[in-house]
């Protein structure tokens, strides 16, 4: 039982004398983990349940809205996945941009990533919490979510491969229930599905056309389904600690993108085919329990609540995981307290410890300021993804050539046509922030995540001219 600690460095990732926490981690995860993982990591709640308001404001639009912004978030793993097959490492992104850019871009990218997967990991466990008292009514939320915490604290302590198990199964039921639904969907939409008709184009051309709400319904329906990708990030998170974390994260991109195009595009295009866009189940209970229910599914609604409570429950579990990784890396970088940086047998238990608690502490804000802090924070963390794809681009845009001048054997998988697509990608991320600048409630999401941005930046500034290390 091996205990070491992940001391501070001010070097950059670059210099010979940097010390960094992969060293101090297991390599527990085998390739069928991160296989999973990449796919588990985008099917979760937000795809179940958030694609219902898409649907309801772009109608049957919304399949060209998930095939845009799928195209554009397969660019950005594309990219992530070169910069990390080049350079695995347990903070991914955040060690990409520091690389590229500057210890306060790594620091920025990577605090306020961390900032985000522990309110996320508040939300899920909140709406799991939600599903199970309805079951039980009567047991209160709070102890629910307590027991999740519990749960998944006491499995991201032990060996890194009891969280790999816990993902692979749950991505597995993710995955089955998708395309179980999908085989359904085609063969209802062919007529062939004993006790339905054919649908035909009626619900595509009806109710409105193909454009019901015209544009400004189909941006809204766009900007749902941009943030309904987040999570691609943890499976490069989880590559340093595989068996063989190039050729790992190298097969996991590469098969991971085009099932995530046909698991997402493919489910919104079954959905508008079977139901009429504005049927109210589709937004008020999800779009996936009104095409199952549609179908004349007995138990539609409980057979729905049991994939989203897999859904969220995964979520916790790999967010939670994510976080305590990439504050270990920060700490090990010299941004931030050394003492969350302690590695024990493999894990870094304190980093796990504290993103549970400041987790936990998103549930407690909800019970305590429903009105006030606790919508802040949802706004606060609203476009943090966004704001990591443009580090990603960003960081990929100046590390390729580097790369190719000094190790091109490390360029195992390479972004396609670089750079043009690496710029079209970036100016995609502008032109979403100029759509979430004309929509009352993104904007202030925008607004909100600009400031920690800018707070967070200006003390990764700071720190780097004082030359700081970490904090003592």
């Amino acid at each position: 039982m091996s205990r070491t600690s992940a001391p501070p460095s001010t070097a950059g990732p670059d210099s010979p004398g940097t010390v960094t926490v992969d060293s101090a981690l297991t390599h527990g995860l085998k390739q069928r983990h991160l296989s999973m993982i990449a796919l588990g990591g985008v099917i979760g709640a937000g795809l179940f349940v958030g694609s219902g308001a898409g649907i309801a404001a772009a109608g049957p639009s919304i399949v060209i809205a998930y095939g845009i912004s799928g195209l554009l978030v397969m660019f950005v793993m594309r990219m992530l996945g070169e910069m990390s097959a080049a350079n695995p490492a347990s903070g991914s992104f955040s060690v990409h941009a520091e690389r590229a850019i500057g210890p306060w871009a790594g620091f920025t990218a990577g605090w306020a990533f961390w900032v985000l997967l522990c309110v996320a990991v508040g939300l899920e466990g909140i709406g799991a919490a939600k599903i199970v008292t309805g079951w039980l009514p009567g047991t209160p939320e709070w102890a629910w979510v307590a027991l999740f915490m519990v749960m998944f604290l006491g499995t991201n302590l032990a060996a890194v491969k009891n969280f790999g198990e816990f993902e692979f199964w749950f991505a597995s039921l993710k995955v089955i229930a998708i395309t179980l639904f999908l085989v359904l969907g085609l063969l209802a939409i062919l007529g062939v599905l004993p006790g339905t008709d054919a649908p035909g184009t009626s619900n595509l051309s009806g109710e409105g056309g193909f454009l019901p709400n015209g544009s400004n319904g189909f941006i809204i329906g766009l900007l749902a389904s941009v943030f309904a990708y987040g999570g691609l990030e943890t499976v490069t998170i989880a590559a340093a600690e595989s068996e063989n974390p190039v050729q790992g994260v190298a097969k996991a991109v590469r098969t991971a993108m085009w099932r995530i195009g046909l698991f997402y595009v493919g489910s919104m295009a079954v959905i508008v085919a079977l139901v009429p866009w504005d049927d109210p189940k589709v937004a008020e209970v999800g779009p996936f329990y009104a095409a199952l229910d549609h179908l004349g599914i007995s138990g539609a609604a409980e057979i729905m609540n049991v994939v989203i409570l897999v859904a969220l429950l995964s979520a916790m579990n790999a967010n939670i995981y994510g976080a305590s990784r990439m504050a270990c890396s920060l700490v090990s970088r010299g941004q931030g307290p050394v003492r969350l940086g302690k590695v024990t047998s493999g894990v870094p238990r304190r980093a796990v410890l504290v993103s549970s608690v400041f987790g936990f502490l998103c549930v407690l804000l909800s019970y305590w300021r429903p009105d006030d802090v606790f919508p802040w924070l949802l706004n606060m963390i609203g476009a943090v993804i966004l704001v990591v794809w443009i580090f990603i681009a960003v960081s990929q845009l100046l590390l390729r050539g580097r790369t190719e001048r000094e190790a091109p054997e490390k360029l195992v998988v390479r972004m396609w046509l670089f750079p043009v697509l690496t710029i079209v990608a970036l100016a995609a991320m502008a032109g979403i922030f100029l759509l979430m600048l004309r929509q009352p409630d993104t904007r202030n999401q925008l607004l909100a995540t600009g400031l920690l941005t800018l707070v967070l930046a200006g003390i990764g500034v700071w720190r780097q001219r004082k030359g700081a290390g970490a904090v003592r």
